[in-house]
């Protein structure tokens, strides 16, 4: 019988190679897969011999030659070949070579009728580790050999197999895009991972041996840190939201999971932090909860507007009665002035309360921003003081906007203002235009700006700057950092509702003592058409002899706008909601040359009640009036706001010019309703 020559037991590292092709290993499923190499086909008595040991499960194949046994090596994974060797044989070297170059592979087993030292030399230069003394080997320790090379391989591929999954785990911990970090139980760290160095700015050699306190911001409460602690050295996983500073002094937050590692006998000696940079996301989440609170504020700012227009009109109306019938050297005139002043003062307040709240009525036109621009920028050295340079840059090919040239005019007023306030030694004030087109790289960044065609408009000076506390609150009603009685803070809140009502957006970028940028995005029109801008009517007042019917639902208001229309020549027939004016109109047999209608009433709103005297009445005008905003009084009915519709507050004198306004006028009011 041969005798083995030499047991080739792999013990290498590097990746399996596709020499032992893809079918499964007999050492996992308890089925020994047996590859005979040589001329001799009689090795019957081999199964018998390992059969008789023990071993039923066996899969046997043969090949004749060296190439039949690499080409069956690529199709299935033994876990053992038994080939035969007579000296100098070359074939059989070569298969070994073959088999050691393309990586680790099973043990080899070689069966010679004869050794001498130049096989032993020819074997260990071709790579078999572990060549023994050949000798006549009982069939026992024929059995002894194949059995000690299958435990060695078996041994060595679940070592290989290991390193696998451990190179696997490095590499997916040095691959991550989430920060890891791995201190020893007193916090001490031991490992960074590439990410957690690129976010940060630290090397490896910079953070080995100090602690994750070299990332603190001092914006985390010191509790936090006590619970950290007492989470991980009790056992348990610890996760929060963490505000960290990078070497550069830049702040990020992580979501943060710290987990210990325990070793084999149950006891923490590690701490693996895992952490996300969610820097990005934190900062879109607070643009969205700011937009989510100005509108919340703007809706309460758009109720409350109604009940105090209505106390205004009440408060401004009877002083303004009160000061027609004082002599013009009266001492209660001056008295009657001030009363006067004041609810100016507070109806502006409401109106850019109303601003704010995107619920401004607006005379939409298509505008050239530009011309707009060079307009307002006449009046603008007025405002800032001579001390303060401006400058205005327009962009060429701008394209229009629709809006409302007040609207636009009220908003460089407002900022223009808060640059000199920011300037109060002279500086820089510089107004631009541009045609932008945001892409969604833009987007990204501001999830809330759908992308497209905009009209920039960009105003920065060169003053003091915003501190970033106050950054975030500029554009929040009553908000102010002026001394107190200095500012209402209602400018900028004012510029942030009428950009968001034109269905705009606007940024600020601001550092101390650098100056500030406001950067507003109005949507490009895309009808190119430009709408003259319609002169403001100057105010005055006319009376007349007509016949009013004024329907009002506030007695207050009601009762002082009847007497100052009665005072001025005018018959007024009165009602205090829709139904009792539809029935003093009918049992009223005279012509009524015009309504004064609130929009918003009990049982019948000014727009029904128009429809309603619509057949009756053909000739009869219509002036409605309201204190609530735009979006409210659109929604009782088709009412033309830019020609037929005072906004309260306003003053007796501007109604009793509006009145005479729609009376001369050619067209029907009723008609257009």
């Amino acid at each position: 019988m041969p005798e083995p020559l030499a047991s080739d037991v792999a013990n290498r590292s590097g990746d399996r190679s596709d020499m032992q092709g893809t079918g499964k290993s007999a050492v996992s499923n308890g089925q020994m897969q047996l590859l005979l190499v040589g001329k001799n086909k009689d090795f019957s008595h081999l199964r018998d011999l390992l059969s008789q040991s023990g071993n039923r499960h066996l899969g046997l194949d043969y090949a004749d030659s060296t190439e039949d046994a690499l080409a069956r090596l690529r199709q299935t994974n033994y876990d053992l070949l038994i080939c035969e060797y007579e000296s100098g044989d070359g074939a059989a070297l070569r298969l070994i070579h073959e088999l050691r170059r393309n990586g680790p592979a099973a043990p080899v087993i070689f069966l010679s009728d004869h050794m001498n030292e130049s096989a032993i030399d020819a074997a260990l230069k071709t790579g078999i580790d572990d060549p023994a003394q050949a000798s006549i080997l009982a069939e026992p320790s024929l059995t002894r050999a194949i059995r000690h090379a299958i435990d060695v391989y078996g041994k060595e591929r679940q070592r290989q197999k290991t390193e696998d999954t451990l190179r696997k785990l490095w590499r997916a911990v040095e691959q991550s895009a989430d920060l890891v970090m791995i201190t020893d139980r007193a916090g001490v760290i031991e490992y960074v991972n590439p990410a957690f160095e690129a976010l940060t700015g630290y090397s490896p050699g910079e953070l080995m041996g100090q602690t994750p306190r070299v990332l603190k911001s001092g914006q985390q409460a010191p509790e936090l840190y006590r619970e950290l602690w007492q989470s991980i050295l009790s056992g348990s996983v610890f996760r929060c939201t963490m505000v960290n500073q990078k070497k550069n002094g830049e702040i990020f937050v992580a979501e943060k999971v710290i987990t210990p590692l325990r070793d084999g006998e149950g006891l923490i000696t590690h701490f693996i932090s895992n952490d996300r940079d969610i820097t990005d996301r934190r900062r879109l989440e607070n643009q969205l909860q700011q937009a989510q609170k100005m509108d919340a504020i703007g809706l309460l700012a758009g109720g409350v507007a109604h009940d105090f227009n209505n106390l205004l009109m009440v408060i401004s109306s009877y002083a303004e009665l009160m000061l027609d019938s004082l002599a013009p050297q009266h001492p209660l005139r001056h008295n009657v002035d001030e009363i006067q002043k004041a609810s100016r003062r507070a109806a502006d307040l409401t109106r850019q309360l109303l601003a704010f709240g995107r619920k401004q009525m607006q005379t939409l036109q298509l505008l050239d921003l530009n011309s707009i621009i060079e307009e307002i920028n006449k009046m603008l050295p007025r405002l800032i003081g001579e001390d303060i340079e401006l400058e205005f840059v327009p962009g060429k090919k701008l394209g229009r906007v629709k809006a409302d040239p007040v609207q636009i005019e009220q908003v460089l007023m407002n900022l223009a203002a808060n640059a000199r306030d920011a300037m109060p030694k002279g500086g820089r004030l510089v107004i631009e235009t541009a045609s932008v087109q945001l892409d969604d790289a833009y987007v990204q960044a501001h999830s809330i700006v759908p992308p497209g065609e905009y009209v920039l408009l960009t105003v920065t000076d060169s003053g003091e700057g915003i501190s970033p506390e106050h950054l975030s609150h500029i554009f929040e009603p009553f908000y102010t950092t002026k001394e107190e009685g200095e500012g209402t803070g209602l400018g900028l809140a004012t510029v942030y509702g009428i950009v968001k009502q034109n269905s705009g957006f606007i940024w600020v970028y601001s550092e101390r003592g650098l100056g500030t940028t406001f950067k507003i995005y109005l949507p490009r029109a895309r009808d190119a058409r430009v709408v003259p801008q319609l002169a403001l009517p100057v105010e005055g007042y006319l009376g007349g002899c007509e016949t009013l019917l004024l329907a009002e639902d506030e007695p207050a208001v009601r009762q002082s706008t009847r007497e100052f229309l009665s005072l001025n020549g005018y018959i007024v027939l009165e009602a205090k909601n829709g139904a009792e004016a539809v029935a003093v109109a009918r049992e009223y047999k005279g012509p009524i040359h015009l309504m004064v209608t609130d929009v918003v009433m009990p049982q019948m709103g000014g727009a029904r009640l128009a429809g309603e005297l619509a057949l009756e009445r053909p000739d009869m005008k219509v002036l409605f009036v309201s204190g609530y905003a735009e979006t409210t009084v659109q929604r009782h009915g088709a009412i033309d706001v830019t020609t037929r519709f005072l906004q309260k507050p306003f003053s007796l004198r501007t109604l009793a010019r509006k009145i005479r306004e729609v009376l001369d006028a050619d067209a029907p009011a009723l008609a257009a309703v």
